[in-house]
């Protein structure tokens, strides 16, 4: 529905006339109270009653129904002052809204057609209630099915209490229609494909293991550690986010001695997630995969900066003979992309991002691009990274971007949106996910845990380390991950939250994301305070932690936050203890949500920003 006439460009001038000098075509309001509340209608047709009155049939300017007035020749009506083509004002008449059978995706729409300046009311039903924006964040424009059939009868939202009435109430001064939803488009044949994850592997301070993650994460336990070696006895700040397990026990000697810490952490997760996505040990052919259809996408800052730091040490006390010739390959951040790619055979591709803090999660999305466009099958994606070092270390201390508190109170010095909140704390780790083709995961029966649906990217452009404090760049990143995904804001149940811990970085994201969401209170957490900083694999280890919370149906507490969470957030942290996710997950309470539990969303966020304003968003679906 929409205004048919160029009326609104002629000048408005209402003043009063008498029912005797109206002609067809006249916009005229019956009384200055109408006037007044934009109540006007098109003059269509004039015929004398009695030598004394006239009968004058009228139409809403914007379309509907006729009905007609006797009026005294000497009455006194307001005309707008201007003069509307009749035969362009169409008959309209509001659909029974009470027969139709709403569906998903159905739009109704409500105009106050006796205003030429209305604009038109619509909603939209997902999740089984009608949301006015859904890209919006107000959480008060939401509907039931109920209220939305009573728009036929008496009331129209948006209107407001003293324009109440709609479809057949006040006059026909409201249309109401309904459109159904359209009808779904089959995708053509070569078009991008769905892309789910079937398998998850991380290395954590936390411990090895996905399962030491997730028990850590829920029981709201931290891995942060003192450094006790003796190159870190002078460093200001003395602890980090650790591993607590040498990798090199864990892997062939042989092998290990040929990786870096990093890569170390990045086999020992993709093989991890390799078993778990229901691969055979070993890799792609003993699996009986085309090792050209799989691929690697690891993000990394630096890998290890270790072996550099080593190599120069080495040089200036032996000499150049005492250098390995192995410096170079283990010192180049790509190497645990391509130490994953020699353990598992995998021949497709091995990619290496790096983006500062985002390496890990754009990484995981530049996989879903190349399995959506048919360039692999499948990919283990995620980052991986070994930066505690004293130079690292020294370096952020004199940015003053780490936290100074210690351990001593036994509590976390990370403390993601807490009002004591000062600095972040580094850490090391890998997380590494298992994508797959959807129809090549079914055809194999692989456990599904969620749909990979989307991924979204931004620039601030504003410094080399701070981030922009009006997160402008950071809402753009999560609208932009939520329309790749296919989706809409009203379907985000969920948000892990980048939240180093630093003042200016947790606000900018909190501004971002209550300009996203609104007054909608998402449930946010924040992992940081139990692990630190991952750096490049900060994105991988809380994708997977991401997975979980959308299939166990569970969101992990903010550990450090406390109570004491800083005012000027303003999000629903969870904090203190583990909080059911709304819908649940894929265990049995995500059944009401396929059923269509009303306002419950689908999509999970994990944000991811770097140095320099990279910004990375990866969206997540939970799968019925």
């Amino acid at each position: 529905m929409s205004n048919s006439s160029d009326s609104s460009q002629v000048p408005f001038a209402p003043h009063p006339v008498t029912a005797a000098e109206v002609i067809p075509g006249d916009l005229i309001a019956l009384t200055p109270d109408d006037a007044e509340r934009a109540c006007w209608y098109v003059v269509t047709h004039t015929l004398p009653e009695t030598p004394e009155t006239i009968r004058v049939t009228l139409r809403p300017p914007l379309g509907g129904t006729d009905h007609d007035e006797v009026l005294g020749r000497d009455r006194r009506v307001i005309s707008g002052c201007r003069r509307l083509d009749v035969g362009s004002v169409p008959r309209l008449v509001s659909d029974d809204l009470a027969s139709v059978e709403f569906r998903e995706g159905d739009r109704v729409s409500s105009l106050r057609v006796v205003d030429p300046g209305a604009d038109e009311v619509s909603y939209v039903r997902r999740w089984g209630v009608w949301h006015r924006d859904l890209d919006g964040g107000s959480g008060d424009d939401v509907l039931s099915d109920a209220e939305v059939r009573g728009w036929g009868g008496a009331e129209t939202p948006g209107a407001g209490a003293e324009t109440s009435g709609a479809g057949s109430g006040s006059g026909g001064e409201f249309v109401v229609r309904h459109h159904p939803r359209p009808e779904r488009v089959v995708a053509a044949v070569g078009g991008p494909r769905r892309v789910v994850v079937t398998g998850l592997g991380a290395v954590t301070p936390l411990g090895v293991g996905v399962d030491e993650l997730w028990r850590g994460l829920l029981d709201g336990r931290h891995g942060i550690r003192e450094l006790d070696g003796e190159e870190f006895a002078e460093l200001p700040v003395r602890v980090a986010g650790t591993v607590p397990v040498d990798p090199m026990e864990l892997l062939p000697r042989q092998a290990a001695r040929r990786m870096n810490r990093a890569a170390q952490f990045a086999v020992l997760a993709a093989r991890e997630a390799w078993g778990d996505a229901g691969f055979v040990a070993g890799g792609t052919r003993e699996s009986g995969l085309d090792p050209e259809r799989v691929g690697v996408s690891l993000g990394a800052i630096l890998g290890d900066a270790s072996v550099l730091v080593g190599g120069d040490r080495k040089l200036r006390d032996k000499g150049p003979r005492g250098v390995s010739p192995l410096t170079t390959p283990m010192t180049v951040p790509s190497q645990a992309a391509s130490q994953v790619s020699l353990d598992l055979h995998i021949t497709g591709e091995a990619r290496t991002v790096t983006a500062a803090c985002a390496s890990g999660t754009e990484a995981i999305g530049a996989a879903i691009d190349r399995i959506r466009y048919g360039r692999v099958d499948i990919a283990l994606a995620g980052g991986a990274e070994a930066v505690v070092t004293p130079a690292i270390m020294a370096s952020f201390a004199a940015m003053r971007a780490l936290s100074t508190r210690g351990l001593a109170d036994g509590s976390s010095p990370s403390r993601p949106f807490a009002k004591d909140r000062d600095g972040f704390v580094n850490g090391e780790g890998a997380g590494v996910l298992v994508l797959e083709a959807e129809e090549h995961a079914r055809a194999r029966g692989a456990r599904i845990y969620c749909e990979a649906a989307g991924w979204g990217l931004s620039a601030d452009a504003h410094h080399m380390a701070a981030p922009d404090p009006s997160g402008a760049g950071v809402a753009l990143a999560v609208r932009r991950a939520v329309r790749d995904a296919g989706g809409y804001v009203a379907d985000v149940v969920h948000v892990n939250a980048h939240a180093t811990a630093t003042v200016e970085g947790d606000l900018a994201e909190a501004g971002a994301l209550r300009a996203v969401f609104g007054r909608r209170n998402v449930p946010v957490t924040a992992l940081k305070g139990n692990l630190g900083h991952l750096q490049g694999a900060a994105g991988g280890v809380e994708a997977v932690a991401t997975v979980l919370t959308l299939h166990h149906g569970v969101v992990p507490p903010t550990v450090g936050a406390g109570s004491e969470l800083d005012d000027a957030i303003g999000l629903d942290v969870v904090m203190g203890v583990a909080r059911e996710l709304p819908g649940g997950g894929l265990g049995g309470v995500s059944a009401g949500v396929r059923a269509g539990v009303p306002g419950v969303g689908d999509l999970a966020l994990s944000n991811s920003f770097g140095f320099g304003g990279h910004n990375a968003v990866l969206a997540l679906r939970r799968v019925g």
